[in-house]
């Protein structure tokens, strides 16, 4: 089987992602998605305040963000061959994403084996500069019949 082309892979990533329901119920959008890299906005909502006092955005949120920016990085690796869903999820909040603002994330897929794919991802507001919070994650991988076939 002929290997797909990658704009066929990232349009496979883009549904990939706008398929889950909860990411379509967060507001997330595809900014730029290619060759193991995702980057994920979502507006910001008082509906999703963990802490009614500041209006900031429940952990759980950015959490949720940067999980889904993950798997879209896995999904548009040039090596992939199928959805992939989360094995481990490490975040280190930073910082709290400040009220009002759109939330940011950038995930890269920096390595894959046979079965699982390494990312790592960064989330941020309006400050790129600082932060709001760091995603160091494995997924499951299933290479293209392609790559197999080549091994």
């Amino acid at each position: 089987m002929a290997p797909p082309h990658d704009s066929d892979r990232v349009k496979r990533a883009k549904q990939f992602i706008e398929a889950i329901p909860y990411s379509r119920a967060l507001g997330m959008q595809v900014e730029e998605i290619g060759d193991g890299r995702a980057v994920i906005s979502m507006p910001y909502s008082e509906q999703l305040v963990g802490d009614p006092r500041t209006g900031v955005l429940h952990g759980g949120v950015v959490s949720a963000l940067m999980d889904t920016c993950g798997g879209g990085a896995v999904v548009c690796h040039p090596r992939s061959g199928a959805p992939t869903a989360t094995i481990d999820l490490r975040i280190d909040y930073m910082r709290p994403a400040r009220p009002g603002e759109r939330l940011t994330a950038e995930a890269i897929c920096y390595h894959v084996t046979r079965s699982v794919a390494f990312v790592r991802a960064t989330a941020w507001d309006a400050d790129k500069d600082r932060p709001v919070a760091a995603v160091t994650g494995a997924f499951t991988f299933e290479m293209s019949n392609s790559e197999e076939g080549g091994q």
